[in-house]
């Protein structure tokens, strides 16, 4: 039986684990919107082969977890839930905690990596090592109007199910990619007023206290996203101090950098990262 994470309102999340032997640490790998963490096996394995453990989850309201598609019960549900699956990989593996995070999961590592070391940090407040973002959610290109919609639909219907208005093929330009991601069955495309105001509200955030960044970073992005904005990751990049901040933009590719035909360079790039970085950490090898 595969292990379950149960949150603070009782939902049972799926967890997936891939143990690397004699591992240097532990990559947190957090999914996108509408996926699912199984998605990401060939990440896991990649990590795997540079000798650090991967993991992951389900958000609620998705894949093999429990919860209405694309709802949240409170606006800071996904920090509290990755505020978990932190405290239980501290708990089996005492080295250092990576976070990698695409899309939505790189908007939900980015809040809770900043927010974290704010004055004002919340309850769901961890520290962690480091953070890799992956196409992060940081500005989807919400218009006046759909923020005005979100104001007067939110306090009415915030868990109205919707078409989150993206197209398959924006994710790669790997027509198998595409066509595995359509077949799959725990994809979804749902998406809830109280889901959509939390992606517009932590991206403004985020990007807002970018000056006070707190921990080593790689920001990788596409050039070509129809998903999320580029410039939400540039805004970043921009603001965000230069010594904790490497940013490398992939201008060809589409939103899913891991699935397209050049993610061997991606992956170069994201393991050269962490071999630089991983000298710092105290080596906890057995």
């Amino acid at each position: 039986m595969r292990p379950t994470l149960t949150t603070a309102d009782g939902l049972q999340l799926h967890v997936r684990e891939w143990p690397a032997s004699n591992a240097r640490g532990t990559v947190l790998i957090v999914h996108g919107l509408g996926e699912h963490i199984g998605r990401y096996a060939h990440v896991a394995a990649q990590l795997n082969s540079w000798g650090w453990s991967a993991v992951g989850y389900d958000h609620r309201g998705h894949g093999g977890s429990e919860g209405a598609r694309g709802a949240l019960h409170r606006s800071d549900d996904l920090l509290t839930d990755l505020a978990l699956m932190i405290d239980s990989v501290r708990a089996k593996s005492p080295g250092p905690l990576v976070l990698l995070g695409h899309s939505l999961g790189g908007l939900v590592a980015a809040r809770f990596v900043a927010g974290a070391a704010a004055p004002d940090a919340a309850a769901w407040g961890r520290p962690v090592d480091a953070l890799v973002l992956s196409s992060p959610a940081l500005d989807v290109g919400t218009t006046a109007w759909q923020k005005f919609l979100l104001a007067v639909l939110g306090p009415l219907a915030p868990n109205l199910a919707v078409n989150n208005g993206l197209k398959p093929t924006w994710i790669s330009r790997d027509a198998a990619v595409v066509g595995a991601y359509m077949a799959d069955p725990l994809v979804h495309d749902r998406v809830t007023p109280r889901l959509a105001r939390f992606i517009v509200d932590a991206g403004e955030w985020v990007r807002a206290n970018a000056a006070a960044w707190p921990v080593p970073t790689l920001l990788l992005y596409a050039g070509k996203d129809r998903c999320v904005v580029p410039a939400g990751s540039r805004a970043l990049a921009a603001a965000a101090p230069k010594a904790l901040l490497t940013v490398q933009e992939f201008k060809p590719l589409y939103h899913e950098i891991f699935n397209e035909p050049e993610k061997a360079e991606v992956f170069a790039v994201l393991g050269g990262w962490l071999a630089r970085h991983g000298r710092s950490w105290p080596d906890t090898k057995s």
